[in-house]
């Protein structure tokens, strides 16, 4: 699987499993969110993505891995619990 074939199915697969939950939770659906990749690796035959959703209401972050060896995908949803500031003075 090439570089941007990843990148595709991996937008491809968080935006169907962001729409299923959106859909079934809720009334409305949101017009026209986008998927967008934070970062991204590829190391041999694997990828790995942490993505977004352009939805101020979505509290998630998406993992999709490749695993070459077996052609298998893999997709992690997380919630953000928690936003913290931590000041560091850069003088010390």
């Amino acid at each position: 699987m090439t570089n941007e074939e990843f990148i595709a199915v991996a937008k491809a697969k968080v935006f169907e499993n962001y729409r299923d939950r959106i859909i079934n939770n809720f009334a409305a659906f949101p017009d026209s969110p986008k998927v967008f990749v934070a970062w991204y690796t590829k190391i041999l035959q694997n990828h790995k993505a942490l993505l977004g959703v352009s939805d101020p209401y979505d509290q998630h972050y998406y993992e999709i891995t490749y695993n070459g060896d077996k052609g298998e995908l893999y997709l992690d949803v997380y919630n953000k619990e928690e936003n913290v500031c931590i000041k560091v003075n850069e003088n010390e």
